[in-house]
């Protein structure tokens, strides 16, 4: 690595673990008004959140209008063509939406592909669906018109390809990496922020894998580092490249450069979301709860609330997303309840809940958010 990363970590109790192993028609004048929003510069506008059904018979996307208040309606579904294994996928970044919110791609688990839609005042659309680059793929992450899949399955690995301007996907000649090693138990992949670096957390091996990537999108590596904490889970970069770890064996860590500190964040967190200003992380916790942290201009994270239960939902907590506008927190709850639970993120961090929208099937995963 051409950088290296020092970091500041604390434990905590573990009380949970987090899981191991058509078209639809939407509101058009919802989606046009998100966008119309965010070129003038009032954030406050309606968006919508996106999670896979991930069903054995037929994987979907499930979409969700976001009112201009956060509260969610549901839109219906619309097909991605794939199938999905019907359970847990272990994972963080099943669906994500590229930066402008015109795109969105999910992974097909049960049939090792990925689809892509295009997203336009008119809905969701799908528009192309292609071999993964290896089997059960997990976790995808973009970067302006480079895409990154990560595969589970076998011996595991990265595959990258290119985003057309049809959203048709081209794989990257030599962009196909192994990860450090077999058996790994991979559970997300991300750009960094400037899109020269991809990060990959394993949970069997303890370790973070960097791959360094070129300017056609090319990926080499991995260079790999020890997590600070036990079975590293899903991550997220702030504003300098900071990277916040959510690590299953109870613990979160912040790798910065030159910074130290020592926070604290409860049980099992596993997904992690950090705000677009760069001031607030959230995790959502495998025990049913949801942490929020404070973040340094440092990088160094302390806790908003003293005993990190900013928000409790109940168990099963299995994903999490911002709006485009990170003013809302979505939590996907796939314990007893399968619901995606709404909140509005206050000025000090503190979350203020909005309300649950339930009827999703069971085996439901990912989440994105615009």
């Amino acid at each position: 690595m051409t950088r290296h990363f020092a970091f500041i970590a604390l434990v905590a109790l573990a009380l949970a673990a987090c899981e191991q192993n058509p078209s639809l028609t939407s509101p058009a004048a919802s989606l046009q008004a998100a966008r119309d929003a965010d070129v003038t510069g009032d954030l406050a506008g309606p968006g919508a959140v996106y999670t896979l059904t991930n069903q054995v018979g037929g994987n979907a996307v499930a979409v969700f209008m976001r009112g201009a208040d956060g509260r969610l309606a549901s839109a219906g579904s619309v097909a991605t063509g794939g199938t999905g294994t019907g359970a847990s996928l272990g994972s963080q970044g099943a669906v994500s939406l590229s930066n402008d919110g015109r795109r969105l791609f999910a992974v097909n688990a049960g049939s090792n592909d990925v689809s892509v839609f295009a997203v336009s005042p008119a809905g969701l659309a799908l528009a192309s669906r292609t071999a993964s680059g290896g089997t059960l793929p997990i976790s995808l992450t973009v970067h302006g018109d480079v895409l990154y899949v990560l595969n589970a399955g076998g011996s595991g690995n990265i595959s990258g390809f290119t985003v057309g301007t049809s959203s048709d996907l081209t794989p990257i000649a030599g962009a196909t990496l192994p990860l450090s090693g077999f058996t790994v138990g991979p559970a997300d992949v991300q750009f960094s922020p400037d899109g020269s670096r991809l990060v990959v957390t394993e949970k069997n091996t303890n370790l973070l894998d960097v791959y360094a990537v070129d300017a056609n999108g090319v990926a080499s590596g991995p260079t790999t580092t020890a997590s600070a904490g036990g079975t590293p889970f899903g991550f997220a970069f702030g504003l300098r490249n900071d990277l916040f770890v959510s690590e299953a064996a109870g613990s979160a860590s912040s790798y910065v450069l030159d910074a130290s500190g020592t926070p604290a964040l409860q049980g099992a967190p596993c997904w992690a979301v950090v705000t677009a200003d760069g001031r607030f992380g959230f995790t959502g916790n495998g025990a049913g709860s949801v942490s929020a942290f404070a973040i340094a201009p440092d990088g160094a994270i302390s806790l908003v609330d003293a005993n990190g239960g900013t928000a409790l939902i109940g168990a099963g907590v299995n994903d999490i997303a911002l709006s485009h506008n990170s003013r809302y927190l979505y939590v996907l709850q796939t314990g007893g309840a399968q619901a995606i639970h709404a909140f509005r993120i206050q000025a000090d961090g503190h979350l203020t809940p909005l309300g649950p929208i339930a009827g999703l099937p069971a085996g439901t995963r990912g989440l994105a958010a615009f």
